[in-house]
């Protein structure tokens, strides 16, 4: 089989009623577009029906990729588990809750023509899907984020983002990077842009993020991005040496 040109990751905890019609829906969206596409569900050790899902939409659906984790490690390492095996040429992470539309997956692959990572913000859409707690909480996350990461990201916390494979190259692992892809990317020297997204409201299930986790669990990820954003080292090399003619040529 043909290596695919996009890779979908979703990292997947007790999600086994919007599994379904989410693969289903992805399916709707990217046949039309004869895409050749992957979709990578990690079931971060479910203690619902999620793998027993899993394996039977992989049954029935070659495009279907199931894995499962052996302990619960959260969301950032179920993603990184699902880049790590992901063969597109073209990298989309979406939630599992059916929150993230698979109808904007165009946008995104419009927008990849345009920059290296693109990111979905739900600012315009704030409110459709979400109660009023969620909304205000993620504001001020998104704004402590962005003051301490030093970033103009409207909606540093949406996870439905899509970009080149070789972003996540020189990339090292460590809890909680999910949520500081784009930031991560841009010091690699990666072009990032945003697009606005639709939200939809939950069906299936409950959320995994409250208040006290959207608001202060990364808070330690965002001091040790910010360090690691003053500890970059940057420069130019303006002449080296040519071997062939003896002299230095400048650059």
């Amino acid at each position: 089989m043909n290596d695919p040109e996009l890779s979908i990751v979703i990292p997947c905890h007790n999600e086994e009623g919007n599994l379904p019609p989410l693969a289903e829906a992805i399916d709707q969206v990217l046949t039309p577009l004869a895409v050749a596409y992957e979709v990578i569900f990690t079931d971060d050790r479910s203690q619902d029906g999620t793998w027993q899902v899993l394996k039977r939409l992989a049954a029935a659906n070659p495009r279907v990729v199931g894995q499962r984790m052996r302990h619960n490690r959260g969301q950032s390492a179920a993603s990184w588990a699902g880049m790590q095996i992901a063969r597109g040429r073209f990298i989309v992470t979406m939630d599992a809750d059916l929150q993230n539309d698979p109808a904007d997956l165009p946008k995104f692959i419009e927008a990849l023509n345009r920059a290296d990572c693109v990111c979905g913000s739900r600012v315009a859409s704030r409110g459709e899907g979400d109660n009023i707690i969620r909304i205000i909480s993620s504001r001020i996350a998104n704004r402590v984020r962005n003051w301490l990461s030093d970033e103009q990201i409207s909606d540093a916390g949406c996870g439905y983002r899509a970009f080149r494979r070789d972003c996540i190259g020189n990339l090292k692992f460590f809890n909680g990077m999910h949520r500081f892809l784009p930031t991560l990317f841009k010091m690699e020297g990666y072009s990032v842009i945003e697009i606005p997204i639709a939200t939809n409201p939950r069906i299936h299930g409950s959320t995994h993020y409250g208040v006290w986790n959207r608001l202060f669990a990364s808070f330690y990820d965002l001091l040790a991005v910010r360090w690691m954003k003053s500890r970059m080292i940057r420069y130019e090399i303006a002449e080296r040496t040519d071997p062939a003619a003896g002299r230095s040529a400048p650059l």
